[in-house]
């Protein structure tokens, strides 16, 4: 039986794409990113579809759509506003909520607020590590995926940790573990 212009390899290739779209990366959020998610999707999708469809709808009604500036604006913003509620849903429907309440705070993990002493500069500095969905480096929130963050899972209290980075190697201690709450 003949398998088409791909042969036996284009047919296993075919399939390992195929398993590959059926296992999305699921996005690893605290409650706090959760929430924050599910309230922004709230407002793209009750107040601000409805902002855009009233700007539309005024901006249809001043004539000539092919030079309407405010038209085309207006269309921006709603394609804008559709791109991130599909992006919000997507992350939200592969969520997987880590509960802060049941964190072991024996060791550093997802969840967990860190208090490190970056041995180079004797500087105290503090991190929160989140899911990659959530991390925020100017609110301090670190990804359990980026290399600081990687490399701080599973240390514990008073552990030094070396981190290579594109900017060179880093080492921090371990001052302090606390829920991040």
């Amino acid at each position: 039986m003949p398998l088409g212009k791909y042969g036996v390899l284009g047919k296993e290739i075919k399939q390992m794409e195929r398993d590959a779209q059926m296992q999305e990366k699921k996005n690893i959020l605290t409650y706090e990113g959760l929430k924050k998610y599910e309230d922004e999707l709230h407002e793209l999708k009750v107040n601000r579809r409805q902002e855009v469809a009233q700007k539309i709808k005024e901006a249809r009604e001043q004539g000539d759509l092919s030079e309407n500036a405010e038209y085309d604006a207006a269309k921006d913003e709603q394609r804008d506003i559709e791109a991130r509620i599909e992006e919000l849903e997507k992350i939200l429907k592969n969520a997987e909520v880590v509960l802060e309440d049941e964190i072991d705070l024996d060791k550093i993990n997802i969840g967990c607020k860190v208090r490190l002493l970056d041995m180079e500069y004797s500087e105290e500095i503090e991190y929160k590590i989140v899911g990659s969905a959530e991390a925020d480096s100017l609110e301090g929130k670190i990804s359990n995926e980026s290399p600081v963050g990687n490399a701080l899972i599973g240390c514990k209290l008073g552990d030094t940790v070396e981190v290579e980075t594109a900017a060179g190697v880093f080492a921090y201690k371990v001052l302090d573990i606390q829920r991040n709450s």
